[in-house]
Parts: structure tokens; C-alpha cells; sequence
């Protein structure tokens, strides 16, 4: 074993004192090799999206060294940029949640850093608004989002309740680097900080205040008390939020999913809990096919991404996470237009590798439509700038293709909450015209034509597999494919150089803008198609994300088959 490896693995065994992690590092000593080298060949890489992986002992896992040495870094920034910090800290369902959110906790009262936590796990959308309302100077989200149950994460938020930008990360970071793990971090009893005030349970008008802000983007007269829902929070955080807010509006037939109802850490029914795969629902729909809904919702356990599936011609058609937001985009407008708002004034934000549907949707009502990189982050920093200019109302949508949502200006963070409202409405508001969404989509994809998105997958693990997606990234930069799946490419975009914003419609009265460097890369195809390569941010993975365009779902449905394979051979 590699000699750094080993003098890690010997600190370690001198400075552990948790019980449950200094018997699985003894356990990892005296096993296999590979696992012990994965456990503290690196420490986790913490970046604008905190910290992520899987739960255990060692440098490269989530536990409470990992998550304390991450904790004094922070301290340290806050400390050197604010003259009396303070912190809010949220916690999902997660195992590990409690305790990484008490150290933390600890930590941060011992720097003189005053912390407000809430005492029960709520969503990620509640910790951003918290942030906003009590006016801190950072937050700390204790989540994985929609990863599988053996992870955790640590995700910092700033005092816009956005999560945090490269330069902050890289101070932090910085910071995390020079504090030794075992020595070097502060930390003080939680019950004496809760005594002494350097730590307050969070009020619970907070969480009504939040709910107030959700419901003020609710739109007046779409809500019918007849609508049925089927509800699943897949054993995360939505519980609580999502049913009073469908209470507010006057959405009481719901019916939740039993078995998910309940926190639950281990996530027993459905081991990867992501409201985009189907599997993660099947408790929901063997429900729905009982109760009859007229919608069924689910959101993933830190409850800032939404999943729906709409009852359609006897049986139950999931909508695609570019297709909800398309939907909602083209329904705001109608309710917007309807209300006699200049919808040329409005700005809905998506990301480089979602749908292009919605391009032809500002052409065709007259609103702008803003591109950013992948990251719920950016679209918050395009909503503070409408904010600084006093100009927030011109915000209509932001959403990604990761089934995350927002409208309205109280979040700088996905928001389910929100979106499992105003999909309520809107497929109440249709069924009370005689459609279901699964209609209302393919109404504009006939108008518009058929925009289909597909992403592949190639997962590279293990200590070599950083080193194995750069040399991909690095081949595709140095020679380019002439064609993709037998379309030539007609034009490239290296985000890494940096690049102009893509905007369509509106006043785009702000001026061109550029984005930030990413490692991103975009193949511009023949007929309007494209492929889009970057590393994931989270795992361990070299995504492709897929768009086609056809004149009937046939047509567009044969051109994806096609730019899969041809992204398997690109990823090899």
C-alpha cells in the first residue's frame, strides 16, 4: 500500500474515538486491501456543492471527522468575512443527518458563530428560505438529494441562501486543508451552546413563513377540493411541507404512500430514492391504481425535486422532468397572459442541458429565456440579479432537467414544495377543461415539434477513475468527432474557455452575459440535434445528455436510440 496511505490510515487509528467508526477501521485494517486504499486514498473533494459520498470510516467517506474538519473550514471563512456570523443548519432524513448536523452545530458555536437549527428534518428549500429570513450569513444542508441510502452529504449555502460560488468553495477548501482532522478542530458540548445562546432551535413561525411565501405563488381559482392525490415522500422530508400546503389550497383528497410516510434513513422500499425512476414509484402507482388519483407526486428525501405520474388512457404515464417544466412554463404564461401581465417582461432561467422546447416558447409568448450551467446555483444568481435591479416580479420559472423547480424569489434552491402545488393546480385546472397533462404536453409538442432528451450514464469508480474520466475529457477536446451517430457536427462549444449565455425573446434588456468556465463539452449535430458531455458533480460518472427533434415522437424517439449508442462509444 501506497506509504501516504498508510501514515493517513495510522492517524487515523491514533485520533478515532467514535465507537461504531473505530471498529470498521479496524475491521478495514485487518480486511481487504482495495477497500482500505478506497476508504483514504483521497479526502472527499468539497466544492460549490459541499460534500458528498458514502457513509464509513476513512477520508473519502461521510462521517463526523469528514464533516467536522469541513465544519472548522467553514468557521474559519465566516470568521474572516463576517464580524458576527451566523449559521442555519437543516438536516434531511439520512442516516447520520442528526449527528453530522449536532457537530457541526458544536463547531460553529465554539468559533463564537451563532447557530439556529431546526429540531426536526426539513426540506432543503425550507434551510434556503431560512437563511433569507433570518438573515445569516451561511447554511448548512445536511443531504445526499436523491442519492442512494448508503451516502450523505454537506452542502453550504450563502447568505442569499444560494449554495455557495467557486470562490467561496475554494477558500473553504483552502481552509479544510489546513485543519488536522482529529487536532485541529473546535468544538464544544451542545447542550452548554444551547444554554450559553450560541445555538436556538429554529421557531417554527419560520416554517409558516416559508409555507406563506409558497403560497403566495399559488394562482387563484385553479384549485378544486374534488382532486385527488396520491402523495409519496419516498421516506424523506416532504411530509410535513408538502401536505400543509396542499391543505392551504384546499387540496385535502391525499392520499399518502404508507410505507414511504415515515422518515426512514435506509429508504427500505425504494434503495435509490429518485423521484425520476420509475422504480422509486411503484408503491405509489400500485397505490394509484387502487385509490384512482387524478395526479400522483412524489418528492426525493431532501424534497427540492419533484416526480409525477398522470393517469392516462388506463394506466399511469410519468412525465419527464424537462416535460413538468415545459408544462409549467406554458401554463404560467396562459395564467399570466390571462391576468393581463406584459409576459415580454417576464425571465424563466434553465440550464444548457435541458429541453430547447422552451426556446419556442418564448418565441412564441414573448418572454426571455435564459440558459445557465448545470447547477441550481446559477439560476439563483440570474434571479439575484433580477433582485438587485428591483425587478424580481419579472421572474417567472427557473427549472432543470433533474426534476427541479422554482417560481417565486423566496429560495435560491430547487423547491418541490412549490412545484407539487402548482402541478396540483395546473392538472386541476386542465381536468376542469377535460385534459390531463400527458394531453396538455403533446399539445405542444404538436405545435412546437417533438424536443426529446435522453442522458447516458458511464460510471468510472475507484481511485482510477478520476484519472479516466479527464482522459476522456481531455481526448474529446484534443480531436473532435466529425459526426455523431452519422450527423456531421456543424459546431462546438467548450465551456471551459468560457462562453456567451444563451438567451431567445424577451427584452434581454441586461445585455449579453458569460457564463463561468465548466467542463463541459457541446456537439451541435445536423437536423437540430445535439450531445452535451460533462463529469458529474456529485458521482463518479461521465454524463451525456442527448437532444433530439422530430416532426412525430417516431422520428425523434429513432434519432435518440441512435445518439445513445454513439454516446457509449464516445464515453469508452
Amino acid at each position: 500500500m501506497d506509504a501516504r496511505i498508510q501514515e493517513v490510515v495510522a492517524a487515523w487509528q491514533r485520533g478515532c474515538t467514535d465507537p461504531g467508526l473505530k471498529a470498521e477501521l479496524d475491521a478495514l485494517v485487518a480486511g481487504d486491501e482495495a477497500e482500505l486504499s478506497d476508504a483514504f486514498y483521497r479526502g472527499l473533494e468539497f466544492g460549490t456543492a459541499g460534500l458528498r459520498g458514502t457513509l464509513g470510516a476513512g477520508t473519502n467517506r461521510m462521517n463526523v471527522y469528514v464533516v467536522g474538519q469541513a465544519t472548522q473550514g467553514l468557521a474559519t471563512y465566516l470568521n474572516n468575512h463576517y464580524d458576527a456570523p451566523s449559521v442555519a443548519i437543516a438536516r434531511d432524513s439520512r442516516n447520520g443527518g442528526e449527528d453530522f448536523q449536532r457537530v457541526a452545530a458544536e463547531i460553529l458555536a465554539a468559533n463564537g458563530i451563532h447557530v439556529y437549527v431546526y429540531p426536526r428534518i426539513e426540506p432543503v428549500p425550507a434551510l434556503s428560505f431560512a437563511v433569507r429570513h433570518l438573515g445569516t450569513s451561511a447554511g448548512i444542508a445536511i443531504t445526499a438529494s436523491h442519492n442512494p441510502a448508503a451516502y450523505n452529504g454537506y452542502k453550504v449555502y450563502d447568505d442569499s441562501g444560494c449554495q455557495i460560488a467557486n470562490e467561496a468553495a475554494d477558500e473553504i477548501s483552502a481552509a479544510i486543508a489546513e485543519t488536522d482532522m482529529f487536532d485541529g478542530v473546535r468544538r464544544m458540548d451542545f447542550d452548554q451552546a444551547l444554554a450559553e445562546g450560541l445555538v436556538e432551535w429554529t421557531d417554527d413561525s419560520v416554517i409558516e413563513a416559508f409555507l406563506d411565501a409558497v403560497e403566495s405563488q399559488s394562482q387563484p381559482g385553479t384549485s378544486n377540493p374534488d382532486f385527488k392525490v396520491v402523495y409519496t415522500p419516498l421516506n424523506g422530508s416532504g411530509m410535513e411541507c408538502v401536505s400543509k400546503i396542499l391543505e392551504r389550497i384546499g387540496v385535502t383528497n391525499v392520499t399518502v404512500v404508507p410505507e414511504q410516510a415515515e422518515p426512514d434513513g435506509d429508504f427500505p422500499t425504494c434503495p435509490y430514492p429518485n423521484p425520476e425512476m420509475r422504480d422509486a414509484l411503484e408503491l405509489g402507482l400500485r397505490l394509484s391504481d387502487e385509490v384512482h388519483p387524478d395526479l400522483m407526486l412524489a418528492t426525493d428525501p431532501d424534497a427540492d425535486r419533484m416526480g409525477t405520474a398522470i393517469p392516462h388512457d388506463g394506466s399511469y404515464q410519468l412525465l419527464t422532468g424537462n416535460e413538468a417544466g415545459i408544462l409549467l412554463i406554458d401554463w404560467l404564461c396562459q395564467m399570466k397572459r390571462a391576468a393581463g401581465e406584459d409576459l415580454s417582461r417576464k425571465v424563466c432561467i434553465s440550464t444548457i442541458v435541458s429541453s430547447a422546447l422552451p426556446d419556442a416558447l418564448a418565441e412564441e409568448y414573448g418572454f426571455e429565456m435564459r440558459r445557465v450551467l448545470t447547477g441550481f446555483k446559477h439560476v439563483g444568481g440570474q434571479i439575484d440579479q433580477l433582485t438587485d435591479a428591483g425587478e424580481q416580479d419579472r421572474f417567472l420559472l427557473g427549472y432543470e432537467e433533474s426534476y427541479g423547480y422554482l417560481v417565486g424569489t423566496h429560495v435560491r434552491d430547487k423547491d418541490a414544495v412549490v412545484a407539487s402545488m402548482l402541478t396540483c393546480e395546473m392538472a386541476s385546472w386542465y381536468a376542469a377543461r377535460g385534459t390531463d397533462l400527458v394531453e396538455a404536453m403533446d399539445a405542444i409538442y404538436r405545435r412546437h415539434g417533438y424536443y426529446l432528451n435522453g442522458v447516458v450514464n458511464v460510471s468510472f469508480p475507484g481511485e482510477s477513475g478520476g484519472e479516466r474520466m479527464a482522459e476522456i475529457m481531455a481526448g474529446l477536446r484534443a480531436e473532435a468527432p466529425a459526426e455523431v451517430a452519422g450527423m456531421a457536427v456543424e459546431g462546438t462549444t467548450d465551456y471551459a474557455e468560457g462562453a456567451p449565455m444563451p438567451c431567445v425573446g424577451g427584452l434581454q434588456k441586461d445585455g449579453p452575459q458569460t457564463l463561468p468556465a465548466a467542463n463541459v463539452l457541446e456537439f451541435r449535430l445536423a437536423g437540430g440535434n445535439k450531445i452535451i458531455v460533462r463529469p458529474s458533480g456529485t458521482e463518479p460518472k461521465i454524463k451525456a445528455y442527448l437532444f433530439s427533434c422530430g416532426a412525430t415522437r417516431e422520428e425523434s424517439e429513432a434519432v435518440q436510440a441512435r445518439l445513445a449508442e454513439a454516446a457509449q462509444r464516445l464515453l469508452s
